[in-house]
């Protein structure tokens, strides 16, 4: 997915200047154009404050096409869509993976397919956005900080909480960590 055109394009159609966007969302005037031009991919948490800025969920910013005539039911791997925007020239590529089943916008539930290679990370600013969100661990071990609480969790451990509260997710360990999480309504 071309990030920066789509960010482009939706920024231009809410009638947003990129130093206007800039401000609102805490980040610089350069930033903005970098990440327009593909020439940087934000973190997800500075996209996620990019989008909140515009009035734009994570779903709806990397929603899939489905049949709208046509319900679809089942998904092959290939079908989900790649939410965590890949860091083009860091050393952070690649080492965080959230994939969406389906099209979050056509329903009430927002389903990922999470992987944090050891090392990875949401990023320093802490994510909040009106929903729920719940997960389990399947393999590895994640860093969990929901509000001012912090929580190292294993396989068959999970997770539940009110996504208002500010949180970040960080591997720690030593192998890659998998989870199955949930969020709804669909909204990161």
């Amino acid at each position: 997915m071309d990030i920066g055109h789509r960010l482009r394009t939706i920024r231009k159609k809410r009638g947003l200047s990129q130093r206007e966007l800039a401000t609102r969302a805490g980040l610089t005037n350069g930033t903005i154009s970098l990440i327009e031009q593909n020439k940087t991919s934000p973190s997800v948490a500075s996209l996620k404050s990019l989008l909140d800025a515009i009035q734009v969920s994570m779903a709806e910013f990397f929603a899939t096409l489905e049949e709208t005539s046509q319900s679809k039911y089942f998904y092959t791997a290939e079908e989900f869509t790649e939410i965590a925007p890949p860091d083009l020239d860091g050393p952070q590529a690649q080492l965080l993976s959230l994939r969406q089943l389906g099209n979050a916008q056509e329903h009430a539930l927002q389903l990922l397919h999470e992987r944090y290679a050891p090392g990875a990370d949401t990023g320093p600013e802490l994510l909040s956005h009106d929903a729920e969100e719940a997960g389990v661990i399947i393999r590895g071990q994640i860093e969990i900080t929901v509000d001012d609480e912090v929580g190292t969790l294993g396989p068959g451990d999970g997770y539940l909480f009110n996504s208002q509260l500010p949180h970040r997710f960080r591997n720690t360990g030593t192998e890659e960590c998998e989870i199955i999480s949930a969020c709804t309504p669909p909204s990161f």
